[in-house]
């Protein structure tokens, strides 16, 4: 009996320390299994939406200057990157047969003058002789007859053509002189414009055949040194953002591989191209940015990664951004919000069948998007917050209505475990 009381003894002082130790044994695993959440802070702040592109930094113009006359290039007066001005001298092609041709028509010329000078001379005797016959017949009739008197009429006709013929030789002379003037002096390049030369594509003793296709000697880029246009690709999605900041006369900002470091911060929209590109089933438009660069900073051809700003809010709640595309596992949000998850996955199953939907339904959707949820810690649970929202850029978003503060700790992923 004795030791039967003893066992019962030993029973009951053993299921008593285990009962004393059973509560902080499981408030210990509670706590070592507790889930650990990464978040993030609300803030107050400035948010920019901007719609992000690359383009092709290119000249406003480029003017090409060629030659209309054919042979090989005796001089060059400029070469790259040079600067001239409108009517300088870059080139200068053989003149010598183009100087032997003006001076064979100004021969010509000077013949087809002499020509009209002895027609002039013929006609006026022509004239004198008809004049006299006139008169003789006057006085003494009959002394001339009639048939002679037409041979002097019909000889000073045919002095009268012959000086038109030669006054139109002197005309076709002129002509052939301005022609062969005119070669000369395109043996002559001259700079269309104010600019700089930006290619050069000939060589001293390089011949020109321009018989079929006017050469291209040069390009020069008028205003470079002043400004530069950014051919740009905007997705057919942003090009409504796009002409809106065109309208309000939102700056561009962009950055080049040559400064990565350096800011350009004055684009402006000049144009939208209504001409359209498709390339992989993605429709694109052009947008032409203007820029300064008067420090020729700028050069042809660069990349630039342009920034058109859309909207700007300043000092106002924003929510990070990971905290919007976070979605907690079922189990570990509380019971009353579960079933927004539900709608979420849903929403998913939906997304996911291929449907074609009403422009109505669609642009529904578009605005129903705008209202979200967001996730806080909660004792053991997680709880939603119900925001709507408005501009974002690359890190926040900005809130619209819900029941956040500055500084409220926002629940984006699940630590990893130790």
């Amino acid at each position: 009996m004795k030791s039967l009381l003893k066992v019962l003894a030993v029973l009951a002082i053993l299921g008593g320390a285990g009962a004393a130790a059973y509560r902080p044994l499981m408030n210990y695993l509670e706590a070592r299994n507790k889930t650990e959440w990464r978040t993030q802070r609300v803030d107050i702040g400035d948010i920019t939406q901007s719609v992000n592109s690359t383009g092709k930094v290119e000249p406003v113009k480029r003017v090409s200057v060629g030659a209309s006359v054919s042979g090989p290039i005796a001089e060059l007066f400029v070469d790259y990157n040079t600067k001239v001005t409108k009517g300088q001298l870059m080139a200068k092609i053989d003149q010598r047969l183009y100087k032997a041709s003006m001076e064979r028509d100004l021969a010509s010329l000077r013949t087809r003058q002499a020509e009209v000078a002895r027609s002039q001379a013929m006609l006026q005797q022509a004239r004198n002789d008809e004049r006299r016959a006139t008169e003789l017949s006057s006085s003494q009739d009959g002394f001339i007859s009639q048939a002679e008197m037409d041979q002097f009429k019909f000889a000073r006709m045919m002095r009268e053509a012959e000086l038109q013929v030669s006054e139109t030789n002197i005309e076709q002379s002129q002509a052939l002189l301005d022609n062969s003037k005119a070669n000369l002096g395109y043996t002559e390049v001259i700079a269309p414009c104010d600019g700089i030369v930006i290619d050069k594509k000939i060589d001293v003793g390089q011949t020109l055949a321009a018989q079929f296709q006017t050469p291209e000697m040069f390009v020069v880029a008028p205003e470079m040194d002043e400004r530069m246009y950014i051919y740009a690709s905007v997705d057919e999605a942003d090009i409504g953002w796009i002409r809106k900041a065109q309208e309000e006369e939102q700056l561009v900002r962009f950055t080049v591989d040559a400064y990565p470091d350096e800011l350009f911060d004055q684009g402006k929209i000049v144009q939208v191209r209504l001409s359209s590109k498709e390339e992989q089933n993605v429709i694109t438009y052009p947008v032409i940015v203007e820029t300064p660069n008067t420090d020729l900073k700028l050069l042809p051809g660069m990349t630039a990664n342009l920034s058109f700003q859309i909207k700007k809010r300043e000092k106002i709640t924003k929510i990070p951004n990971p905290a919007l595309r976070f979605y907690p596992p079922r189990e570990k949000v509380h019971p009353e919000d579960r079933k927004i998850l539900d709608g979420f996955e849903d929403q998913k199953q939906f997304a996911d069948t291929p449907k074609m939907v009403s422009a109505d339904e669609k642009a529904g959707n578009a605005k129903a998007i705008l209202n979200r949820h967001v996730w806080i810690e909660e004792g053991k649970f997680l709880r939603a917050r119900t925001v709507r929202i408005g501009i974002s850029d690359n890190r926040y978003t900005e809130l619209i209505e819900g029941d956040l503060h500055e500084g409220d700790l926002l629940v984006i992923g699940e630590k990893p475990k130790k």
